[in-house]
Order: structure tokens, then C-alpha cells, then sequence
């Protein structure tokens, strides 16, 4: 056990605001989350389920655990938030191999998405115009580097 004193402790836990990639990265989310949702808000629908829609329009998964691993999902809050959809009638299940479930996007969810497009671009670039140029696409190559780095199955 290591013994440190009060001192250091204080010293510690400063960098924590200052340098903890979790902090920063989970504080980063909640303001992004909470101006898509804002904005997706009028339509009933919050980014989490918008990105579900896109993901599942472009079809690029066979299976939950797939679109789990894609979008860094648990697979159990993905299988939630799917349920919540498919109560909604945004989804449905596809095509089945096996036991793996594949969820397609109904006509609804389809045009739920079609809705959202538009919102979703302008708070894109709503929050672009408050950067300097080039940093969104220097803040995604972080975001994915931090991401690789993460990953639990190294």
C-alpha cells in the first residue's frame, strides 16, 4: 500500500481535473450529448438513438455483439436501447442466422431518421463554427487514437 502525504495527495488529485483522459472524455460527452439532444428534441428522438438508426440504416453488422463492438457499446445497454426502439416501432427484427438478430429500420424509423438528418448537420456545424478550422477533424483522429488505445481486448 502506498502512503502518501497530505501534500501529495492534494497534488494528486488536481491532476485528476486537469489530466484524467475518463474525466475529461465523460465530461466532453454529457455537453456534446446534451446539445444533440437539444436539437433532435423537437422529433422525440436523442443522438444515442439517432446514431442507432444510421448504424442500423447502413446495415454494417450481422449480429447485436457486431453493432455492440463497432459503436463501443455493452452489449446490454445496446440490447436496451434496441428494446426501447422496437417498443417505438423504429425497428425491427431482420433476418436471423442462427441465434444472432439482425434489426432493421422500419418505414417510421426510416423517416424519423430522414427528420433528423437536417437537425443533426446543423448542430454539426453549430458546433464546427465554435472551433478553429481544422480542429473537429484533429479532435475525431484523437477521439479514434483514444479509443484503439482503451480497448480491452489487447
Amino acid at each position: 500500500m502506498c502512503s502518501m502525504s497530505g501534500d501529495q495527495v492534494q497534488v494528486e488529485i488536481d491532476k485528476i481535473g486537469r489530466e484524467c483522459l475518463c474525466l475529461q472524455s465523460r465530461m466532453t460527452t454529457r455537453a456534446i450529448t446534451r446539445r444533440y439532444n437539444a436539437v433532435l428534441a423537437p422529433i422525440g428522438l436523442e443522438v444515442t438513438e439517432f446514431s442507432l438508426l444510421a448504424a442500423l440504416h447502413v446495415g454494417r453488422h450481422s449480429s447485436i455483439v457486431e453493432l455492440a463492438d463497432r459503436l463501443a457499446f455493452e452489449r446490454t445497454t445496446l440490447v436496451r436501447n434496441l428494446k426501447h426502439m422496437a417498443e417505438r416501432s423504429l425497428i425491427e427484427s431482420g433476418t436471423q442466422k442462427g441465434r444472432a438478430v439482425k434489426y432493421i429500420l422500419t418505414k417510421k424509423g426510416l423517416s424519423l431518421l430522414t427528420q433528423a438528418l437536417p437537425l443533426w448537420a446543423a448542430a454539426q456545424t453549430s458546433v464546427h463554427e465554435q472551433m478553429a478550422p481544422g480542429t473537429a477533424s484533429k479532435v475525431l483522429a484523437s477521439l479514434k487514437t483514444l479509443r484503439r488505445a482503451t480497448r480491452q481486448d489487447r
